[in-house]
């Protein structure tokens, strides 16, 4: 049996093909009633349009293109998540290229996506800058940053404040009674994650009376697990008195963790740790760890959702704001020295 068309639904249903046109692309000029007797017919007839004839119609490729410096990254892949449902939900989809971090790769990638002729680019947890964004102004399509920094403000982005997530988590330290407080940074000259994360652990101590100590925060090259076991290291080995440790990462959190579990301090009775992000390692951490989720999932989601209204409209969005939440596990309690004051 022969795959039904478009004309034959228009039959089925007594309508025009052009009628069943403007339904599949959620035009106007028809009634509810019609629409949902459209619809029904198509499901009824196991009718399924071709999505290239209807991006030739519509002048759009209905897909759209998403730039990630990591495609492995726990980050990436829930950010993904968020994205493919989005786009699974509008009947989308989307091609996935891993940067790698590269300037080049990520201007091959462009250009690749300016060949597909994807109706829209979403820059995923890395730096857009000025000349990504003429690459993209040139291509004529809408760009939206998820988790990332742009050096272009005008362009939309959707990302927790992260200053104020950082500074909620040390909060959190000086309310349970810690004042010897360090931080595992990211690099400073980061200015999504590093220096924001950086200000907000600053602000948090200037605010209950606590000296910023220079030397109370370190960093190596990222904001993976290696990193966080040498950064201890350093701060251990400058200020053996901490009680607790605020990380700009999941992954620095646990290398810490690691490497100081190695020197036979015990978390949370020596050494209390807050992560940042959110991840499914966050969960799996012994013991588990107090983390500043991002909700990336939902982040993904609404980024994509912002590319596709604009791409719809032809309107560019005003982006969002995550709210982040600190979610409270067992890495974190009062110092020793409270507990035995009280």
């Amino acid at each position: 049996m022969n795959k039904p068309t478009i004309k034959d639904v228009a039959k089925e249903a007594g309508v025009s093909i052009a009628t069943v046109s403007r339904v599949l692309n959620n035009g106007i000029g028809y009634s509810i009633k019609t629409k949902q007797h459209v619809l029904k017919t198509i499901e009824e007839m196991g009718y399924s349009p071709n999505a290239i004839a209807r991006g030739l119609i519509n002048k759009q490729s209905n897909t759209i293109g998403v730039l990630f410096p990591e495609i492995s990254g726990l980050v990436s892949a829930e950010i993904l998540q968020g994205i493919e449902e989005a786009a699974h939900a509008r009947g989308k989809s989307i091609v996935i290229c891993n940067t790698a971090s590269s300037g080049h790769k990520t201007k091959e990638y462009l250009k690749l996506l300016q060949e597909k002729q994807v109706d829209g680019i979403l820059f995923a947890s890395q730096l857009l800058t000025l000349e990504y964004v003429a690459i993209v102004r040139k291509m004529g399509v809408p760009v939206v940053t998820v988790s990332a920094y742009s050096e272009d403000p005008t362009i939309p982005a959707v990302q927790v404040d992260n200053e104020t997530a950082a500074y909620d988590a040390v909060c959190y330290f000086i309310q349970q009674g810690h004042t010897e407080i360090g931080m595992i940074s990211g690099n400073p000259s980061d200015l999504l994650a590093g220096a924001p994360r950086m200000a907000g652990y600053k602000r948090a101590l200037k605010e209950a009376g606590i000296a910023y100590v220079p030397t109370k925060v370190a960093w190596d090259k990222g904001f993976y697990f290696e990193d966080g076991q040498k950064a201890f290291q350093r701060l251990y080995t400058d200020h053996p008195n901490l009680t607790a440790i605020f990380s700009a990462s999941d992954e620095l959190a646990i290398g810490a963790m690691s490497a100081a579990t190695a020197k036979g301090l015990r978390i949370p009775e020596d050494l209390s740790v807050i992560g940042f992000d959110g991840t499914k390692l966050a969960k799996m951490a012994v013991p588990p760890l107090t983390t500043v989720s991002q909700h990336f999932f939902s982040m993904g989601k609404t980024a994509a959702n912002l590319l596709f209204d604009s791409i719809a409209t032809g309107q560019a969005s005003s982006g969002r704001i995550i709210r982040h939440e600190l979610i409270k596990r067992h890495s974190v309690q009062m110092p020793s020295s409270t507990k035995t004051m009280d």
